[in-house]
């Protein structure tokens, strides 16, 4: 294996390319340190002067001395954005849906990763087993924050049993190491029925509230369990009864975090409020949505973000010609929306307000069964193009059908079945438009038609 990290790109009129660096020459070392991976990059250029050792293309081997702003990077990118391999998750959870998948899937979907360094790259949970005492004490001298963890429980047995990792049970212990020396860390808990809830929840609730303020906040959501379990865990769906415990339980705890450090801290997410049949949380209980990406609050920051579409075009309309206002109310429109059952009853709700001010724009919410991974999985990020023709095939579906960005895999126009867009648009005859994780472009892609 060479040396080094080759450099894929030079930007115009930076400092590599001053230097004359080319794309394909390899950093060998900065100041006589060879670099593991980008934070030992970025923490090493991050003074204003270095010296970077390089290995040009020909072989040939320089040494530059530069001098710089400390916080002026070098113009450079490299072939892998970690500047390193991922690591893979070395534990079996009990939990895991990539366990879950059905056979035939791409390669890429069963790939697990448990790479500390993409919880503060791209936001991604870990479980910390992965890592070293070395690795923590990186984390502290370079000053990384925030870490988000999974968590799941803070019983030393119980985690080693979940996990299915001899080395799970030190949670506390490398939480206690990132806490004393100040790194801001975010928690997560994948609740599994008659594991670790009840009293289990409480105690994991309990432990990580010490480590507050430096422990930011803690999402608990329910295990997702697809019909492709064979060999696995016996793990059983909550029930509606199961959900109000779960929220009673966290409200509770939310009054004492209020009460004691003015953070509500732990939060349930919006999955148990629908199944439990109660109302979402006021918006002030969700801190900032701080645990967005786990599913806390999506819906109550779409409904927010719809109303403030809604209300401000309204009032622009008004101000603009009352006329030109009443006629607005009249225009017509007719769409589809498919979703996963999870927000189906949430989205009526959004377009009967929205037929308060443009009562002929007619919008079709059609929850789609997830026959692909199983009926309980009920969020739409979890669709497959498949399903979504099967539930809308012989429909008329109006002038457009909308589907929400999640359906997508990151940064692609395919689901995860790999049906491209296009392909679902063919089949179903009908223009799709992909509509933002955000309220403004939903009410956006609702009203487009007729103005």
């Amino acid at each position: 294996m060479e040396e080094g990290h080759v450099i894929k790109a030079v930007l115009p009129g930076s400092i590599g390319e001053e230097l004359e660096l080319e794309p394909g020459d390899r950093i060998l070392a900065v100041n006589n340190q060879t670099i593991e991976d980008v934070f030992d990059y970025q923490y090493l250029i991050d003074d204003e002067y270095i010296e970077l050792t390089v290995q040009k293309i020909d072989g040939e081997e320089w040494i530059l001395e530069i001098e710089k702003d400390a916080d002026e990077d070098l113009g450079i990118t490299f072939e892998s954005s970690l500047m390193d391999d991922y690591h893979s998750c070395s534990n079996k959870c009990i939990f895991c849906f990539i366990d879950q998948l059905p056979k035939g899937m791409r390669s890429t979907m069963y790939f697990k990763d448990d790479d500390s360094r993409l919880s503060f790259l791209q936001g991604n949970y870990i479980t910390l087993t992965n890592m070293k005492d070395k690795d923590l004490e990186r984390i502290i001298k370079y000053k990384l924050s925030p870490i988000n963890i999974s968590v799941h429980t803070t019983n030393p047995e119980l985690r080693c049993m979940m996990l299915h990792n001899r080395f799970a049970g030190k949670i506390m212990e490398q939480m206690q190491k990132l806490y004393e020396a100040g790194v801001l860390m975010n928690g997560q808990i994948v609740l599994c029925k008659g594991v670790n809830d009840g009293d289990e929840l409480r105690k994991t609730i309990d432990d990580l509230g010490s480590f507050l303020p430096y422990m930011e906040s803690l999402s608990v959501v329910p295990v997702g369990l697809s019909d492709h379990r064979e060999g696995l865990y016996p793990l059983e769906a909550f029930t509606p009864e199961d959900a109000r415990e779960v929220i009673d339980i966290i409200h509770g705890y939310q009054k004492k975090f209020m009460e004691e450090y003015d953070t509500h801290f732990v939060h349930a997410s919006d999955e148990w409020y629908i199944l439990a049949g109660e109302p979402l949380p006021p918006e002030e209980n969700y801190d900032g949505y701080v645990q967005l990406e786990n599913g806390v609050g999506m819906l109550r920051l779409q409904e927010r973000e719809f109303h403030e579409a809604l209300n401000e075009d309204a009032a622009k309309r008004t101000r603009t010609s009352e006329n030109h206002f009443e006629k607005s109310r009249f225009k017509k429109g007719r769409c589809t929306i498919a979703t996963g059952k999870l927000a189906g009853p949430f989205l009526r709700e959004l377009i009967k307000d929205l037929n308060d001010v443009y009562p002929n724009i007619q919008a079709d919410v059609v929850e789609v069964t997830n026959y692909f991974f199983g009926s309980q999985i009920t969020v739409s990020g979890l669709l497959t193009g498949q399903d979504i023709i099967r539930a809308l095939k012989g429909r008329d579906l109006g002038e457009r059908l909308l589907l929400p960005v999640n359906v997508l895999r990151s940064g692609e126009d395919v689901l995860l079945d790999d049906m491209h867009v296009s392909e679902i648009e063919k089949t179903l005859q009908v223009p799709i438009r992909i509509v933002q994780s955000n309220g403004k472009d939903l009410y956006d892609a609702l009203i487009e038609e007729g103005d």
